[in-house]
């Protein structure tokens, strides 16, 4: 038994008809967590819970952090969960509601990481959000069930923070013997930390991050991530803020179905940007979920990004 379940593989008539290709769609946005991180960060947790771990730390202020808490919860095993000060009244009502522990510190990420891995005792367990082997071969997960539905894209999009998700899908799709499959790696203009990456050949921090898609804001990919666009099939692809927030609305109309903005690039590729799909007849995109964001705040982000 494992703490993620096995999502739907759904054919989606109005994506397909917006962009003249057939259109499948991973609806990992329907895992306990809400989105695809308890694949990985479960299988983590269980083998670190097997060697003995008595506590699990980890550092996000979203996703990855609530998947810990929820594998924490099912396990038996106490979390704690370092968060910027950034990070929502909402995201941390969820991680309380997993009965995690709660630290706040540092305006970014990067500085929230440096704390959680202070804190890391002999019998804890650090939790990554996104650059564990582990967490890789949990995500792959998502192509193995692909592959038993019997359907076999012709290139899956997907988004990429700070690469564990890409560098699980590659995994899986060399697994399954799909290693001629193309990637369409999608991020947020403001944010592409992994198309500068693919362009100088190795990881690179960005200075800033400017995207509202907060999800995707990893200043710098894992190196397993651009090791990948060597080895396999990758195009980078890019899409404004505007685009993600409005394929969140578009999506929800479409298939009653709400995602944060970071899962909405990948749909905005469908809804916007028909030329990345030229190649292609049919399209898989993993639908990757996310709790962080409400209709609210998508509309009311909307609402700015038009009177820029």
């Amino acid at each position: 038994m494992t703490l993620h379940i096995e999502t739907p593989l759904i054919p989606s008539r109005a994506l397909s008809l917006i962009s003249g290709k057939s259109i499948l769609l991973k609806v990992d946005a329907l895992q306990p967590t809400g989105s695809f991180k308890i694949r990985g960060i479960g299988l983590a947790c269980e083998t670190y819970a097997a060697q003995g771990a008595r506590r699990f730390v980890s550092s996000s202020g979203g996703n990855a952090g609530l998947a810990v808490a929820y594998a924490g919860r099912r396990l038996g095993i106490p979390v704690t969960v370092v968060v910027p000060e950034t990070t929502s009244e909402k995201v941390k009502q969820l991680l309380r509601a997993e009965d995690a522990e709660i630290i706040t510190h540092g305006s970014t990420w990067q500085e929230a990481n440096a704390t959680a891995l202070s804190l890391i005792g002999p019998t804890d367990a650090f939790v990554h959000p996104f650059d564990d082997p582990l967490l890789w071969q949990g995500h792959a997960s998502i192509i193995d069930e692909i592959a038993r539905s019997g359907h076999q894209p012709d290139a899956i999009i997907l988004t990429v923070g700070g690469g564990g998700l890409l560098s699980g899908v590659a995994e899986g799709l060399q697994k399954n013997k799909w290693s001629h499959i193309p990637i369409l790696a999608v991020e947020t203009e403001g944010a592409a930390s992994y198309r500068k990456a693919m362009e100088v050949g190795r990881p690179v921090p960005l200075a800033e991050i400017r995207s509202l898609a907060s999800s995707l804001g990893a200043k710098q990919v894992c190196e397993k991530a651009v090791a990948w666009s060597k080895e396999h099939p990758v195009r980078s692809v890019l899409v404004s803020d505007q685009s993600a927030f409005m394929a969140c609305e578009r999506f929800l109309a479409d298939h009653r179905l709400l995602v944060e903005p970071a899962c909405g690039a990948g749909l905005a590729v469908v809804y916007e940007h028909a030329e990345a799909l030229h190649d292609f007849d049919q399209v898989l995109v993993i639908v990757c979920g996310g709790v962080t964001t409400t209709l609210d705040d998508i509309r009311e982000t909307l609402t700015g990004l038009s009177c820029r």
